[in-house]
């Protein structure tokens, strides 16, 4: 559904902020896509929507040029932006202006992931509402779109620690085979338990993009002395238990996935990840 060829870009002229982004997203996976502060995840996800143009390559949305934004691509869908912008409507009225949009759309749904919210009782106008209740809102309306591609830019910035217990609970059982999500976020901790694939932008360029499956088969995740002692370490940290490790895995040792090692070690090691999941 989406794919990014060669993608450059840059808000000044003498720098780009892309340089050459290639990324292909197959359909029914959960993508995390994690960066640092700075790196491009917003833009490069407003080029995917086709709200800004890439300056060279190509960003296809459906076959076609996001940047048409035609009718027929922009119902198949949602992008859940960081900052929040609500017209004057009661949630009630919301619904009734914007879903009409999205042939999806399921009303059942959205009062379901409101009340899970503890939103279902708010009666004001959704503007004058705390940025975190606004965020609840417009994650049960994003949600009940149910489109083919849902796009949530740092989804839980601004969600107490129930309510980002409740997000993960509803997306735990939200993808299907139908659908790709897309969840950008520099707060790994949150992404760990719903992710099915991971993809690292660092310096202008997609440095890794693979399925949790095929990392954990190509690294192992854990202490230093859990697996064999001349596999390549591509990245350290101590912990109480011990010496934390992320390391080449040629005997396909299973291990449990650690975004934030995985994070570090690929920034560290560009190169040989790019390589690595070419």
């Amino acid at each position: 559904m989406i794919q990014l060829n060669n993608v450059e870009f840059g808000y000044d002229k003498n720098r780009k902020l892309f340089n050459g982004v290639t990324w292909h997203l197959e359909p029914g996976h959960l993508y995390g896509l994690l960066g640092c502060n700075g790196a491009g995840k917003t833009t490069l996800l407003k080029i995917m929507t086709g709200l800004l143009f890439p300056q060279n390559g190509e960003a296809l949305l459906g076959g076609q040029p996001s940047c048409n934004r035609t009718a027929e691509q922009l119902k198949d869908i949602y992008f859940l932006q960081e900052e929040i912008h609500v017209p004057h409507l009661k949630i009630k009225q919301f619904e009734e202006s914007f879903a009409p949009f999205y042939p999806n759309f399921n009303h059942e749904q959205f009062t379901e992931y409101l009340r899970e919210f503890e939103m279902d009782n708010m009666l004001g106008f959704i503007d004058k509402f705390s940025h975190g209740q606004k965020k609840k809102v417009m994650l049960a309306f994003s949600l009940a779109t149910n489109v083919p591609l849902l796009i949530m830019d740092e989804p839980t910035n601004g969600l107490d620690i129930p309510s980002k217990s409740t997000f993960r609970k509803i997306m735990a059982s939200y993808a299907n085979e139908q659908k790709t999500v897309i969840i950008s976020t520099h707060q790994v901790r949150d992404l760990h338990s719903l992710i099915d694939a991971v993809s690292i932008l660092d310096n202008g360029r997609m440095i890794l993009s693979a399925s949790t499956d095929v990392i954990t088969d190509k690294l192992f995740f854990g202490i230093k002395d859990e697996q064999s002692p001349e596999a390549k370490v591509f990245y350290s940290e101590e912990t109480p238990k011990g010496l934390n490790q992320v390391k080449e895995n040629p005997d396909h040792k299973e291990s449990s996935l650690d975004l934030e090692m995985l994070f570090n070690a690929a920034v560290q090691n560009k190169q040989e990840f790019t390589e690595m999941f070419q």
